[in-house]
C-alpha cells in the first residue's frame, strides 16, 4: 500500500531530527520549499508539518516559521532492585540527587473500588477497597513523571503507612513502607509498554497532545502483590536504565 505523501514527508523530516541533520531551533524548510523538493502541493506540505507539530517535535512561531523544538535535557531513570532494596527514601529521589536534581513530588490519596485491572494485578476481588495514589514528579520543580499507586486496603488500613505520603513513613518508598507492616517485598516486576498521551497527562506534565509516553506497569510482591503502580514516563524527558543480578 502506498503511504501518503503527507506521511512520507512527515517521516523524512522527522529522520532528519532524529539524526541530528536537524537540531533544535533549526528552521524547518517552509511549506513552498516542502512542496517543490517532493512535488507537492502546499496542503500536503501543510499536512506533513502539522502532524510534527502534534507530535511534538517542531513548533511553529506566528509570522516566523517553523522550528524543531528544543528537547528537555533526558534523565535517567535507574530500574534496579538492589538500588530500592532496603533503601529507606525514594529511588526517585535517589536518582535525581545522583544526576544533580531536586527530586521532589505532589501526590493526592484516596479510597476507591478496585477495577478489574488493578484487582488482578493485587490478586483482590473487583470492587475490594484500595488506597489509590495519584503522583507528579519533579525535578527542579519541572514535572517529569507521573505515577498512579493501588495498594489493597485489606493490608494497609489502621497501620501508619495507610496513607503512602503521610504519617512516618512518608516518602519511604513502598518496599521500606511496607516491610513496617512485616510485608517483605521479595519481586518487583515491571511491563513497558508506549502510547499517546492523554490530555490530562499532557495538561500535567506540559507535554502537546500527540506525544509519545512510556508506561511502566509496576507490581510489587512478597507473600502476595503489595503494591501496583502505572508509572508514565514521556520519552523526551527520560531514558530508562535496567540493572538485572545474574545468577
Amino acid at each position: 500500500m502506498t503511504q501518503p505523501a503527507y506521511l512520507r514527508i512527515a517521516d523524512d523530516l522527522r529522520k532528519q531530527i532524529v539524526e541530528g541533520r536537524l537540531a533544535p531551533g533549526d528552521r524547518v524548510p517552509s511549506r513552498h520549499e516542502l512542496a517543490r523538493e517532493h512535488g507537492v502541493s502546499d496542503r500536503v506540505a501543510v499536512e506533513a508539518v502539522r502532524l510534527l507539530v502534534s507530535e511534538g517535535y517542531v513548533e511553529s512561531r506566528s509570522g516566523s516559521g517553523t522550528y524543531v523544538r528544543q528537547r528537555p535535557e533526558v534523565k535517567r531513570l535507574t530500574r534496579s532492585w538492589y538500588r530500592a532494596h532496603g533503601r529507606a527514601t525514594s529511588p526517585f529521589r535517589a536518582d535525581m540527587e545522583a544526576q544533580g536534581y531536586s527530586g521532589t513530588w505532589q501526590s493526592a490519596s484516596e479510597t476507591s473500588a478496585a477495577t478489574p485491572v488493578v484487582a488482578e494485578r493485587l490478586g483482590v476481588a473487583e470492587g475490594d477497597p484500595v488506597m489509590v495514589t495519584r503522583y507528579t514528579f519533579l525535578a527542579d520543580g519541572r514535572p517529569v513523571m507521573l505515577s498512579t499507586s493501588w495498594e489493597p486496603l485489606e493490608l494497609t488500613r489502621g497501620t501508619p503507612v495507610m496513607l503512602p505520603e503521610e504519617g512516618p513513613y512518608a516518602g519511604a518508598g513502598v518496599v521500606a513502607r511496607m516491610r513496617a507492616i512485616g510485608q517483605d517485598v521479595s519481586l518487583a516486576t515491571e511491563v513497558v509498554t508506549a502510547r499517546a498521551v492523554l490530555a490530562d497527562e499532557a495538561e500535567r506534565l506540559d507535554e502537546p497532545m500527540g506525544a509519545i509516553v512510556m508506561v511502566i506497569r509496576r507490581t510489587y510482591t512478597g507473600e502476595r502483590p503489595v503494591e501496583t503502580a502505572d508509572i508514565v514516563v514521556p520519552v523526551d524527558r527520560y531514558e530508562l536504565a535496567y540493572t538485572i543480578p545474574v545468577g
